[in-house]
């Protein structure tokens, strides 16, 4: 019990201590409103008093149920209404997330039914989230083909004739053995040798292709390693980082699949979620890029355990090293370089190794806790 009393004061500590997204520029990003229709709240947050639901963007997320859609949909959901965030995904939602705001079945393959979706709906912004991760495409590649080729294809071209917005996550994945590691930076030789990887090359391609002939607003942002409490692993390589902490709490024991000098750049979902609102709202001229690195910290498995080990000093971590995730991970960068993306846009990130294990620990033993109570 002492242990949660102290994890919940410094998680406090820390929440308190951070700013909260503004909503104005979101507004103004959407359809150019003007600041001075806005007005403050008693509850201190930003609305704007002369709105109706058509002067929002209407959202499509696809792949929604995965790590992050469910998360930026209550992201946006808060900003600019339940009712204008439509999630999708080809599974069946779990009841939390059906009752929070609308939910469809989208296939990015079957383009017909993507297309209705988009007119019917009158989406403006389309966040394309379903993808293959990599350690599962290397294992079934022509899936990964499939989806993360041929439903970005679609994406672009409906995206196009629609004049949409569209933003499409790119990955560390996207570098290769030959780039340069730490840091490593936004025009480089990429090269990478997982299908995964080479699907995240084209789609950064094809979107500035697509903004450069036709115009299309397309907007990417190679994510590192992104670190959940609430969300399950997907099939990537940087699992290992989110695995670890509901072992460490439910049976202090962890097996790695990655060796424990392995530097990768990881990112915990709120500095993730919040760069990709951040980057959404952004004003199109002030993108000298389309496609951006961000970064936010970098560790090893054994840096991580010795962090988690300051509050749960029993974690006892062995290695049973996974030659397939590891030859990705050894060709990934240890640091993508992000001074652009600060520059232009004004990202900044909140969350360091410390933050990031005292908030990802104080979430899984009071989940864990609420769970036993019942």
């Amino acid at each position: 019990m002492m242990l949660v009393v102290q994890l919940l004061k410094g998680a406090a500590k820390h929440a308190g201590s951070r700013p909260q997204c503004s909503v104005e520029r979101l507004f103004t990003a959407a359809r150019g409103i003007s600041s001075s229709s806005r007005q403050s709240s008693a509850s201190g947050r930003s609305q704007c008093s002369a709105c109706t639901d058509t002067d929002l963007p209407k959202v499509l997320i696809t792949g929604g149920l995965g790590q992050l859609g469910v998360g930026l949909a209550k992201m946006l959901r808060r900003r600019i209404g339940k009712n204008n965030v439509i999630l999708s995904d080809i599974r069946k939602p779990p009841n939390h997330v059906y009752h929070n705001g609308p939910f469809i079945f989208s296939d990015i393959l079957d383009y017909k039914n993507l297309r209705e979706i988009v007119v019917n709906n009158n989406i403006s912004w389309l966040v394309h989230y379903s993808a293959v991760l990599s350690a599962v495409g290397e294992n079934n590649v022509a899936l990964a083909k499939e989806v993360n080729i041929t439903g970005l294809h679609n994406i672009l071209d409906i995206a196009t004739e629609h004049g949409l917005r569209v933003f499409v996550p790119s990955t560390i994945g996207a570098f290769g053995p030959s780039s340069p590691r730490d840091p490593t930076p936004e025009l480089c030789v990429q090269r990478p040798r997982t299908i995964y990887g080479v699907s995240k090359v084209h789609a950064e391609l094809m979107g500035e292709y697509y903004h450069h002939r036709y115009g299309l607003d397309f907007r990417c942002l190679r994510y590192p390693g992104i670190i959940s409490a609430d969300s399950q692993p997907g099939g990537g390589t940087t699992d290992y980082a989110v695995q670890i902490f509901h072992a460490a709490v439910k049976t202090g024991q962890f097996e790695c699949n990655l060796r424990g000098d392995t530097r990768l750049p990881m990112m915990y979902i709120d500095d993730c979620l919040r760069a990709t609102l951040e980057f959404l709202e952004a004003p199109a001229e002030t993108l000298i890029n389309r496609t951006y690195n961000i970064n936010a910290m970098s560790f090893t498995p054994h840096d991580l355990t010795q962090e988690i080990q300051k509050f749960l000093p029993d974690l006892k971590v062995t290695y049973n090293v996974d030659p397939v995730r590891q030859a990705i991970a050894d060709g990934w960068p240890m640091a993508l370089e992000d001074s652009a993306a600060r520059r232009d846009w004004g990202w900044k990130h909140e969350y360091d190794l410390p933050e990031l294990v005292q908030t990802m620990v104080t979430h899984i033993t009071m989940g864990n806790q609420v769970a036993q109570a019942y």
